[in-house]
């Protein structure tokens, strides 16, 4: 235990005058927007854009050329809007897709394929298709896979392996990828209709997590509600948000669901935080070139109480389209963004350069520290992702309507980087845990029992100072990461085996409400400091 204060102490030392945090340029110019991410068990991202404002700075190789007739800008362009990021190497490769993929959704299905849909134009309608093959991948296309039209929706895996895909403009609705029976079919949900603000929308890409029932908590504008998608019927109608600010698209917070724990225990908790976002109005001021204050409160619940209500926390800045990103220790990382206006086209001002993380189990109040600041403005556009090594990917920012690199406040932004939270810092290499068995892309089930073999050459070990964690990489676009999911699995039973080398026993959860099938990424947490992350899959 004394240990483990230590290293809390370490962690939380730095002031916010000293911040905390480093930054890496990793590439000056990857020639693609990164308007959407997914980390893939190959540990590569996928990385995509739009298709419809000209050419990118990123050829397709070998004098390919994407040919669509029904393209808005370009009907012959012989550019990347797609590319597959290596980060073993940081290096990447150009990817085409053939029809606009612009404010689309996506999923990691239990096999591991990325599956994206909708877009705009020809390609709202469109399923498309990448499997992470050793020897490189391309998109595949599925015309007419979705029932309508998808722009701006979310996606949700689900425990059956089925992907939800809900929302979008002018879709107040809900379907599945892929059908069952053949059937393509859109189910009303009326809850779109109630949560939609006229002309302004602030609907859409609604915050969506699986409960621990299998239901669906969906938060829409300031509102949210409890669903069961089998039975087309809401279970619960929760507060809303006290000042009912709106929180979705295009007034963009963002949201996760808190680290689930204690999984073994006959009642499981689950906890939505929903983090900044803009004042009511504030898109129409924007659009007059007035740039209202983002909202600098987050608001978090117990979506599993039987009368939930909703607590106010207060961040150190306001954000509007920040991304919020599951640590491996557990906190939540709050990164990209601005003080100012809301998303859309030249919406926002005050780029927020300082990342915020976030501490579930600190007590109100000293939750939040402010970090080390990136150089580089991330608005309209922005990504970020976690990294099997534990560093988050930052890309993106284009508030313009083409690419535009001169003569505008913001200009499109291609420079990629990374941020390493505070655990990367070189004074925890010693208490860092290093995985040595099982190996990654180990298959497991639910239910079983596994031992992780981990090595430490600082201090000791006690079920009071290790925990293991699972984490679902997520899509993240438009400043939400869909399908993020947290599980902390074990801690207990800790046996030292050798002078560095420990085993800890664990087990899988056992049901796919608490952990859908598909890929994780496996890290030992040794007093707040994440080993690197190790790939299993649950099958």
């Amino acid at each position: 235990m004394l240990l483990q204060i230590l290293v809390l102490t370490l962690l939380s030392s730095s002031t916010a005058d000293d911040g905390g945090g480093q930054w890496q340029l990793l590439q000056n110019d990857i020639g693609v927007l990164p308007m959407h991410m997914q980390l893939l068990h190959n540990d590569r991202v996928v990385i995509y854009d739009r298709t419809d404002f000209g050419t990118s700075n990123l050829s397709l190789p070998d004098g390919k050329c994407r040919m669509d007739p029904n393209d808005t800008a370009l009907q012959v362009d012989c550019t990347a809007h797609s590319l597959e990021y290596d980060v073993a190497s940081n290096s990447f490769r150009p990817l085409m897709v053939q029809t606009d993929v612009w404010c689309s959704a996506g999923a990691a299905m239990s096999d591991g394929t990325l599956v994206q849909t909708g877009g705009f134009n020809d390609g709202d309608r469109r399923v498309r298709i990448f499997k992470p093959y050793p020897d490189g991948s391309d998109w595949e296309e599925i015309p007419f896979a979705l029932s309508v039209r998808r722009w701006y929706p979310t996606n949700h895996i689900l425990p059956d392996g089925r992907q939800i895909v809900i929302g979008g403009r002018r879709q107040f609705n809900y379907e599945f990828f892929p059908k069952t029976g053949g059937a393509s079919k859109a189910y009303s949900l009326p809850f779109l209709v109630e949560t939609n603000d006229r002309l302004i929308e602030n609907n859409l890409y609604p915050f969506v997590f699986l409960n621990i029932d299998g239901s669906l908590f969906i938060f829409a504008n300031n509102r949210s509600i409890l669903f069961d998608y089998a039975r087309n019927k809401v279970l619960k109608t929760f507060p809303a948000i006290p000042g009912g600010d709106p929180r979705c698209y295009p007034s963009t917070g963002s949201a996760v669901l808190l680290p689930l724990r204690n999984l073994k225990a006959a009642t499981i908790g689950a906890e939505v935080l929903v983090c900044g976002g803009a004042p009511k109005g504030s898109f129409n001021e924007a659009q007059n070139r007035t740039f209202v204050k983002a909202l600098n409160t987050c608001a978090r619940t117990t979506i599993t109480d039987p009368k939930p209500e909703w607590v106010i926390e207060t961040m150190p800045v306001g954000r509007v389209m920040g991304d919020m990103i599951l640590l491996p220790n557990g906190d939540v990382l709050i990164i990209n963004g601005a003080g100012l206006g809301t998303a859309g086209w030249d919406n926002a001002r005050d780029p927020v350069l300082n990342p915020v993380v976030y501490r579930p189990s600190d007590p109100p109040g000293l939750r939040f520290r402010l970090l080390n600041p990136s150089t580089i403005p991330r608005l309209y556009h922005s990504t970020a992702v976690l990294l099997g090594d534990g560093r988050i990917l930052v890309g993106g920012s284009n508030p313009n309507v083409y690419y535009n690199f001169t003569g505008v406040p913001f200009p499109t932004e291609l420079r990629l980087e990374a941020f390493s939270p505070p655990y990367l810092d070189p004074k925890f290499e010693n208490l860092r845990p290093i995985i040595l068995s099982p190996s990654s892309q180990t298959k497991v089930r639910h239910a079983q029992q596994l031992v992780v073999r981990f090595k430490l050459t600082g201090g000791g070990v006690t079920s009071d100072t290790v925990d293991v964690t699972m984490v679902a990489p997520p899509f993240n676009t438009h400043s939400f990461s869909m399908s993020q999911r947290l599980l902390v699995i074990g801690g207990e039973n800790v046996t030292k085996v050798g002078n560095t080398t420990w085993d800890i026993h664990v087990s899988i959860p056992g049901s796919g409400n608490i952990a859908p099938s598909g890929y994780y990424l496996l890290f030992v947490v040794h007093g707040k400091i994440p080993s690197k992350g190790i790939w299993i899959r649950i099958a």
